[in-house]
């Protein structure tokens, strides 16, 4: 899963709705970190970070995991030199650091989706149907919890396109298809009352006033949301910077230690490394 697309697929989770307009492709564009072409990293293997730990696997097989200074491959300890034991416990620190980052900026970012598309859909939605969007993104946190969480002082980031697919599978568009079909005439109604009650005697005239009217909101929600939005995205730029960081001392880990030379964690689509 590339790094980018996890940072801000969450956050465009509220699109599912479907209620397309102004104001929700407003307050979306503003919840979603803008990550450039830097952070294109994919990770191949699921991560747990654990005090003096650190798990890389997939689909729940471990791959390899490093304790302190020791490497286990495929359930083998490698014998290390001294040079290679320093390189194996810098990479783990780093992994480690960076690991709660994402995790952080994942939670951030559906919190802000969260509350820049409730403030673009309750005028539209109501109180009533607001509980059905409650609903709603309360099941794509308990979602994004399953793969990007904390456990005390233990981490674990699901960032593969398995582990992905396997959260936000067929059951939970299911369930998202489902509150939306029980909000949908409640929207509609709604919506026609609001176009209806407003300003001006044509059918045109209310439209556009209620076109004008969402304009204004869009602007609202922006202003509200925009600090937030700003630090999310400098988070998220920072981890970017650092990414380019694992990329480099990676390469030169799989160098040094051949046995970890076919289990590459990151890579990277647009940028090749320097060596």
């Amino acid at each position: 899963m590339k790094l980018n697309k996890l940072l801000t697929g969450f956050a465009l989770s509220g699109v599912i709705l479907g209620t397309s307009g102004l104001q929700l492709a407003q307050a979306q564009a503003q919840a979603e970190p803008k990550v450039d072409e830097r952070c294109e990293v994919s990770l191949n293997y699921d991560v747990m970070v654990e005090p003096k730990k650190l798990v890389m696997s997939e689909k729940g097989t471990e791959k390899y995991r490093i304790e302190v200074d020791k490497l286990f491959v495929e359930g083998k300890q490698v014998n290390l030199t001294d040079k290679q034991k320093k390189l194996v416990t810098q990479y783990a620190d780093e992994v480690s650091t960076q690991v709660p980052e994402v995790i952080e900026v994942v939670n951030e970012a559906v919190a802000l989706a969260s509350q820049a598309v409730s403030m673009a859909l309750t005028p539209l939605m109501g109180d009533a149907a607001g509980a059905k969007f409650d609903e709603m993104m309360a099941g794509v946190q308990k979602r994004v919890d399953s793969v990007a969480y904390r456990h005390g002082d233990s981490f674990y980031l699901g960032a593969t396109e398995d582990s992905i697919q396997n959260t936000f599978n067929d059951e939970f568009e299911q369930e998202m298809e489902q509150i939306v079909q029980n909000s949908v005439g409640t929207i509609m109604m709604t919506i026609g009352g609001q176009i209806m009650s407003g300003d001006g005697d044509s059918f045109e005239a209310k439209m556009d006033a209620f076109s004008k009217k969402m304009d204004n909101l869009g602007q609202n929600i922006e202003q509200q949301i925009e600090s937030q939005s700003k630090g999310l995205e400098a988070k998220a730029d920072r981890l970017c910077e650092r990414f380019e960081n694992l990329l480099v001392l990676e390469n030169q880990l799989r160098q040094e230690v051949p046995e970890l030379a076919p289990y590459a964690l990151t890579q990277n689509s647009t940028k090749e490394l320097r060596e």
